[in-house]
């Protein structure tokens, strides 16, 4: 970390193993064929993924925001060749499990005591995470962490923090679910799209992009750019994670898309500018 003046410059960071599932994009290979205009969208869409990292029973009875959560961490940690025991890891979605969220508040509203211990337990914001870290046996810090509608630019925040703070990779997985029931009527998540990445604080064979990053305000900030592509233009409003898209076109593209800020609102006011390079280039 650089200190000019009075202004403290983030250390630059690493991103390796980057994760994506939509039912279009049933995976980052397809995903980052599609963003750079070589790949369709999926015809049929897939069903939700079944993630390994569950027993079977598990697997079976696990939610849609579990399931995606943990296909997409396995799928990061894959990439990065690292041991997800080791890994500490940040889980960030908008609204966590609204399914459940409707059932509940349904179940309470008209028989209390036919309330679903199971459900119970997976209402939690932190469920998807609970179930990571004990289905990989990470015993490493773990977070789960909600922003409504920049939860996606939070949790990238907090993890980059985590990294550059510790020196140690972390692990961020982001994903959302649609809306049902009463819960339409106070937000609009209209689909399945989960994103995960490992940041490292120092490259690596399995570096896909350096990563610059610091916080602007105001004026500084600029409105998140339109996505390029076709393929991410569909996935526009499917939920708060989309905003997930500009990073990952980017990473599909870090070729032509070196050093172009990329913003990510915090808030009215704080905003997360990121720039990749492309590794080699450090």
């Amino acid at each position: 970390m650089s200190n000019t003046g009075n202004t403290v410059t983030p250390p630059t960071l690493y991103i390796e193993g980057p994760a994506f599932w939509t039912p279009t994009l049933p995976g980052w290979d397809a995903a980052r064929a599609a963003f750079r205009g070589e790949g369709a969208l999926a015809d049929p869409p897939a069903k939700r993924p079944s993630p390994q990292v569950l027993a079977p029973a598990e697997r079976r009875r696990a939610p849609d925001t579990v399931a995606l959560a943990l296909e997409v961490a396995a799928a990061a940690i894959a990439g990065s060749g690292r041991n997800a025991a080791d890994v500490p890891c940040v889980f960030t979605s908008a609204h966590g499990d609204l399914s459940i969220n409707d059932y509940m508040c349904g179940t309470l509203a008209t028989d209390p005591k036919m309330l679903s211990p199971t459900k119970f337990h997976n209402s939690v914001h932190n469920a998807a995470v609970g179930y990571w870290t004990i289905g990989t046996g990470c015993m490493a810090a773990s977070n789960a962490v909600s922003a409504y509608e920049h939860s996606f630019a939070s949790g990238l925040l907090e993890a980059a923090v985590q990294c550059a703070a510790d020196q140690e990779p972390v692990l961020l997985v982001g994903y959302d679910t649609p809306t049902v029931g009463a819960l339409t009527s106070v937000t609009d998540s209209r689909g399945l799209l989960a994103v995960a990445m490992v940041i490292a604080h120092e490259r690596t064979e399995r570096t896909v992009a350096s990563l610059d990053w610091s916080l602007v305000t105001g004026d500084a900030a600029s409105a998140p750019a339109a996505p390029r592509s076709a393929a991410a233009r569909t996935l526009l409003d499917i939920n708060p994670m989309a905003d997930a898209l500009g990073l990952f076109e980017a990473l599909a593209q870090v070729e032509g898309s070196a050093g172009t800020p990329i913003d990510l609102p915090l808030s009215n006011a704080l905003t997360l500018r990121l720039q990749l390079r492309v590794a080699a280039e450090d």
